[in-house]
């Protein structure tokens, strides 16, 4: 069995794995002419960090035999067009609907993000704490997020350094207008005004935010 470039006995495994879905130590040791102690060590290693996980299979005969696979995460390891296929699947559905549609689908996204995460938002009444919050959001969800205090007396950066659906918003800004709508509504501040877009040609997307002033009724 030929290799393909793989850097470490790691990837080596996890390559193994995909090819051939489940395999034994002894098998895995076989084809990358190692010991099944140093099999074992790196499966430890990968067991730990979710990538692959092993099924006890039992014998009609002898002792039972444990079989190593990828878990969904190792699975993702690998090259997918997502993106890809989604830009695809919005130009069908603009030259079949109208710009119209596609609007209405990006809307529906934000709806659904604002209402997944509005109870994490909504116990936080200090607004540091929710921009945190909303940091915290956006990392979980792969934007690589930091965030620090403006120059301005209750001003803050957010800064965001990966663009999980770059393809998606390169071709259609309103995943952009999307997101800073988004961030208001989370924030219940009318005060976030994008200062830099990676969809525009810039290095990272950033975003100055200042808290909603409240103004006090006479």
């Amino acid at each position: 069995m030929t290799m393909k470039n793989h850097t470490s006995t790691r990837d080596e495994i996890i390559y193994l794995l995909k090819r051939n879905k489940r395999m034994t130590v002894t098998e895995m040791a076989k084809s990358l002419g190692i010991t099944e102690m140093a099999v074992r060590r790196h499966l430890n290693t990968l067991e730990r960090d979710h990538v692959i996980e092993t099924t006890l299979v039992r014998q009609a005969m002898g002792r039972p035999i444990h079989f190593y696979h990828l878990t969904a995460s190792g699975d993702e390891q690998f090259p997918r067009n997502y993106s890809g296929l989604t830009v695809e699947f919005l130009n069908d559905i603009e030259d079949v609907s109208g710009t119209e549609t596609v609007d209405l689908l990006f809307k529906r996204r934000e709806n659904r993000l604002q209402d997944k995460y509005k109870d994490r938002m909504n116990m936080l009444s200090d607004f540091e704490q929710k921009v945190n919050e909303l940091a915290n959001i956006q990392n979980e969800a792969g934007y690589m997020v930091d965030w620090k205090q403006g120059e301005n007396p209750g001003t803050y950066v957010l800064t965001e350094y990966n663009c999980p659906i770059a393809m998606v918003a390169n071709e259609y800004q309103q995943a952009c207008s999307c997101e800073l709508s988004l961030f208001k509504r989370m924030l219940q501040t009318d005060h976030v005004e994008r200062k830099t877009c990676m969809a525009k040609g810039g290095d990272y997307c950033s975003y100055i935010i200042k808290e909603e002033k409240q103004t006090s009724e006479v």
